[in-house]
C-alpha cells in the first residue's frame, strides 16, 4: 500500500511539474519577445534625444539649411514610434508593463513634437511636419513632461526582471528634457549661419507677344489689342517669405487706358513663383509706361524688386 501511494505521488508530482512548465514556457517567451521589441522602440527614443541634445548644443556650425534638414528627419521618426507602441500594447504582460511603455512612448511623441515646433518657430524655419493633433503643450511643459514620463516608465521597466525569462528593459534618457531650452534657442539665433535673412526679387519677365528687337528698357510690340505678362520671383533665402507683385500701366500719348493688378503669394525657402497676370489691353500706336513692383523684403543678391519699361505699340501695319 505505500508504495502504491508513493507512486500515485510522484504521478500526480509528475502531472504538475508539466503543468507549470507549460505555464511558464508562453510567459517566458512573450517577456522576452516583449523585451526585445520594447528596447529596439526605447533605443530609438534615446538615440532621438541624443542627436537632438548634440543638434541644440552645436548647430552654431551648420547652415539654416542643414539645420532645417536634421531637425526634419528627427521629427520624421516620431510617427513611427506610434505604430511600435501600438504593437506593444499585445500581450498584456505582468505589472501592465507593456501599457507603461506604450503610454510614455506616446505623450513623448507629442512632447518631442511640441519641443521641435518651438525650436522651428523660434528660428523661423519653415516647419511642414505637422502633429496628428494640434499642438496644446508649451515647450516648457512638453519638456516637464519628457522628465515625467522618463521618470515613470525607469520605475516600471523593472517589472519583468523577476518575472519568467527575467526580461531587462533600457531606460529612458532626457538630455533634451534637462536642458535649459530658451537659453539655447537664444544662442542659436546669435549664430550667423542660423540667422534669419530675407531677400527676393524678379528674376524674368516674359511679354506675349514677343517684343521685337528695341533698346534695353522700352518693348516694342506689333499691334496687338492686348498683352499678356509673367513674371518669375524668386525667394533667395531659407525662409517662408510672403510677397507681393504688382504692375502699373500708365499710357503717356492719350490713347490706351490705365491699368494695375496686384498678386500675392508665399513663397518657400529659396523657391521661385511664376506669376501670370490678367492681359493688358492695349491699341495700336499707343505708348506707355509699365512698372512691375515687386514687395515683401529686400533685394536680395544681385536681383531687383523694380522693372520700368517704356512700352511703345505700333501702328497698325508698320509692325
Amino acid at each position: 500500500m505505500a508504495l502504491a501511494v508513493t507512486l500515485v505521488v510522484l504521478v500526480f508530482a509528475r502531472d504538475i511539474g508539466r503543468s507549470a512548465h507549460g505555464a511558464i514556457s508562453p510567459r517566458r517567451s512573450e517577456n522576452r519577445s516583449f523585451a526585445a521589441l520594447a528596447n529596439a522602440l526605447l533605443g530609438q527614443e534615446n538615440a532621438f534625444d541624443s542627436r537632438l541634445t548634440y543638434l541644440l548644443t552645436n548647430g552654431q556650425s551648420l547652415s539654416r539649411p542643414v539645420f532645417a534638414a536634421r531637425l526634419d528627419q528627427l521629427a520624421g521618426q516620431l510617427p513611427l514610434w506610434q505604430t511600435q507602441a501600438v504593437q506593444l500594447r499585445r500581450p498584456r504582460l505582468a505589472h501592465d508593463v507593456n501599457d507603461v511603455v506604450a503610454q510614455t512612448t506616446e505623450q513623448r511623441i507629442d512632447d518631442y513634437q511640441a519641443v521641435l515646433a518651438d525650436v522651428a518657430s523660434s528660428l523661423g524655419l519653415p516647419w511642414s511636419s505637422s502633429p496628428s493633433s494640434p499642438l496644446t503643450l508649451t515647450a516648457d511643459a512638453a519638456q516637464a513632461s519628457l522628465v515625467a514620463t522618463s521618470k515613470q516608465w525607469n520605475e516600471a521597466r523593472w517589472g519583468l526582471v523577476r518575472e519568467p525569462g527575467h526580461a531587462s528593459l533600457l531606460a529612458i534618457s532626457d538630455f533634451s528634457a534637462l536642458m535649459n531650452l530658451s537659453g539655447t534657442l537664444g544662442a542659436l539665433k546669435l549664430s550667423s549661419s542660423l540667422a534669419v535673412t530675407r531677400g527676393i526679387g524678379i528674376a524674368a519677365i516674359s511679354v506675349t507677344p514677343a517684343p521685337l528687337p528695341a533698346p534695353a528698357g522700352e518693348l516694342l510690340l506689333p499691334p496687338t489689342a492686348s498683352v499678356r505678362l509673367g513674371v518669375t520671383v524668386s525667394n533667395a533665402s531659407y525662409v517662408n517669405q510672403p510677397v507681393s507683385l504688382s504692375y502699373v500701366l500708365t499710357p503717356t500719348n492719350r490713347l490706351g487706358v490705365s491699368e494695375r493688378q496686384t498678386m500675392t503669394v508665399t513663397l518657400g525657402p529659396l523657391q521661385s513663383n511664376a506669376f501670370v497676370m490678367k492681359r493688358l489691353s492695349t491699341v495700336a500706336s499707343e505708348h506707355a509706361t509699365l512698372t512691375v513692383t515687386l514687395g515683401g523684403a529686400l533685394s536680395g543678391p544681385q536681383m531687383s524688386r523694380l522693372r520700368r519699361y517704356s512700352v511703345i505699340i505700333s501702328s497698325s501695319g508698320n509692325a
